[in-house]
């Protein structure tokens, strides 16, 4: 809080900070009259006294009941709960109207004068944002690629690799004689028939550019946060709306 002219100014993230607080305690106590009031008993009073019909008549005590609870007691507190909820919130959204901060990453502007709930909205996408960065495809880190402009993609070098296929073959283990025939084993042999020339293409990113981009969503977040946190600073100037309303509806 910053002292002007003796008296203390709470700034937004004080605010902020009690707002939740007021909130609760607002909620209790209106549940907790809305209940009060469904109750008829607590309402309803009695008083009523008994004269017998002649002096000999049978002597009875006076009855009487008092009124415990009264609406119009009820509408009072209400009433003074709900103005400070209503001037505490008030307050906040007010201040969110005129609270700014430039995001900064190293020295460089990238957004001067945020309001204070568009930071909070910047800093919601780039948790997605940065999710996003990490998943993205990278090249295969066992490959050497370059940049290929005829394709506007990424492309391996060539590499040239045999085409094979299986002949079969004659191995004789004894030659034929007058009494028996050749013994003679098939086996097969890799033979090359041809070459394949191959090149792959890829149009994922290198490593390298996905880390700059995350260390750069890394850096903005950081940025973001320090521009909400100093928006978050900024002196509040007291409304009172509770009072106008409540005066309105139960005055």
């Amino acid at each position: 809080m910053s002292a002007l002219k003796g008296v203390i100014v709470p700034r937004l993230n004080q605010i902020i900070a009690v707002e939740k607080g007021v909130k609760s305690k607002a909620f209790a106590e209106l549940s907790e009259a809305h209940h009060a009031v469904q109750k008829t008993g607590p309402l309803a009073g009695i008083s009523r006294a008994y004269q017998p019909k002649d002096e000999e008549g049978e002597q009875l005590p006076a009855e009487s009941t008092r009124v415990q609870i009264k609406a119009e007691d009820i509408l009072h507190d209400i009433a003074s709960t709900l103005t400070r909820l209503f001037d505490v919130t008030a307050t906040k959204d007010w201040t969110n109207c005129v609270a700014r901060a430039d995001v900064v990453v190293d020295g460089r502007t990238i957004a001067a004068q945020v309001p204070v709930t568009y930071l909070l909205f910047m800093e919601k996408q780039l948790v997605d944002l940065h999710t996003f960065v990490k998943k993205l495809p990278v090249l295969d880190a066992a490959e050497s690629w370059v940049r290929d402009d005829s394709t506007d993609s990424w492309r391996t070098e060539p590499v040239r690799t045999n085409r094979t296929k299986k002949v079969p073959r004659n191995h004789v283990k004894a030659e034929a004689t007058d009494k028996h025939p050749a013994q003679v084993e098939v086996f097969y042999e890799d033979i090359t028939v041809g070459y394949w020339t191959t090149v792959k293409f890829s149009g994922a990113l290198p490593a390298k550019r996905v880390n700059e981009i995350l260390d750069r969503v890394v850096a903005l977040q950081t940025a973001v946060k320090f521009a909400r946190e100093e928006a978050n600073g900024t002196e509040t100037t007291d409304q009172r709306v509770g009072a106008a309303v409540f005066g309105y509806l139960f005055g």
